[in-house]
């Protein structure tokens, strides 16, 4: 997409939000400066490269990000479009910074309503400040708030999503998951069902820098994915229980004092358990951004809509021995079913997972 033509698209995106009337115009005010500021600073990678004063670890890292790319869409068959061709440097840590909202006591993330994406499970700013006022009037209102930034987003095809400074040099797997992860956003989103479209995507990343490891990696990369992997699932599982306890907690009749004890005394326990995992981990801090603050439920919100339905997923990808396109169409049969109807589907999936791996 042109710059021209970006821009354009742009303003029919924020005519069609103020119409709609989702949020505040200072809101998606906000959101739209924000990414015409990306689309103005963008610049084609292979004008990048060519510029002589472009430093030699950028060129190395944009080399790599080209070669990812290449693969996402040649064999993962993931979006062959102008996403990630382009390159910003932001000269920020991160592009957005998200709110997630939870009742007190609830695990369920509070709804943020727009027009194209439909209703997700938080809010994005370009800027932190705006992102900390927000936060703090929900806090006001009684919610539970996670406030943290991230690398990169998704527009869902609607524009071109850039390479940008705060994600290049997370390193080669990172970089790859990452992007297959925002590109299966572009090839299959529901409205409304957070759940199912990051799940998918999560899927995606996982098998996708698989495939790349294994045509592209070292072993030692391969070996640190595969860690990466089961400490994942490892504090996936651990995080689950305490989540059940949560739950078990919210649904009983003791009141709302007894509850809120309750509540802390459990997430204290939570962070002391983390320091003994982290100990047996040598002191792996991946998981740091859980514990500054101490979690609360929108934390447990969060893990729920990312990871839930990734088995079935990945189950599905297996009935399609390796084929992606095939994997995609059924994905896609799934996304056109009633909301209930998709569920049904998805723990049909899990279970069949389940019991093809003996039950694990």
């Amino acid at each position: 997409m042109t710059r021209k033509g970006g821009m354009a698209s742009l303003f029919v995106l924020l005519a069609a939000m103020l119409l709609n009337g989702c949020a505040s115009f200072d809101y998606y005010s906000q959101a739209v400066s924000g990414q015409i500021g990306l689309d103005y600073r963008a610049r084609p990678v292979i004008d990048v490269l060519s510029a002589p004063d472009t430093p030699g670890s950028i060129a190395e890292r944009l080399r790599w990000a080209m070669q990812i790319r290449d693969f996402a869409s040649h064999t993962l068959q993931l979006p062959d479009n102008a996403s990630y061709r382009n390159y910003v440097d932001l000269q920020r840590p991160y592009v957005l910074w998200n709110v997630v909202a939870a009742p007190e006591f609830s695990l369920t993330a509070r709804s943020e309503c727009f027009p194209f994406a439909g209703c997700v499970a938080y809010r994005g700013f370009f800027s932190r400040q705006q992102a900390g006022q927000y936060a703090d009037t929900l806090r006001h209102q009684g919610h539970d708030v996670w406030l943290y930034g991230i690398s990169a987003y998704s527009t869902l095809g609607w524009l071109d999503d850039p390479l940008l400074n705060t994600f290049i040099h997370h390193g080669n797997v990172a970089m790859a998951r990452l992007m297959f992860h925002e590109l299966a956003h572009q090839q299959v989103y529901v409205k409304d069902d957070s759940g199912f479209n990051e799940a998918f995507a999560t899927a995606v990343e996982l098998e996708g820098t698989r495939q790349w490891l294994a045509q592209f990696g070292t072993q030692a990369q391969q070996q640190q994915m595969q860690q990466t992997q089961q400490r994942q699932k490892h504090f996936q599982q651990w995080l689950l229980g305490y989540r059940q306890q949560l739950q078990q907690l919210y649904a009983s009749s003791i009141t709302d004092i007894e509850k809120r004890a309750a509540k802390a005394r459990l997430m204290q326990a939570l962070a002391a358990d983390y320091r003994k995992m982290q100990q047996q981990w040598q002191g792996y801090a991946g998981y740091e951004h859980w514990f500054q603050p101490l979690p609360n439920n929108a934390h447990f919100a969060s893990l729920a809509t990312y990871h839930q339905w990734v088995p079935a997923f990945h189950h599905l990808f297996e009935e399609h021995a390796g084929d992606w396109a095939g994997f995609y169409q059924s994905v896609r049969k799934l996304a056109k079913m009633p909301r209930e109807q998709r569920q049904q589907r998805l723990m049909q999936l899990q279970q069949r997972g389940k019991s093809d791996n003996g039950g694990i």
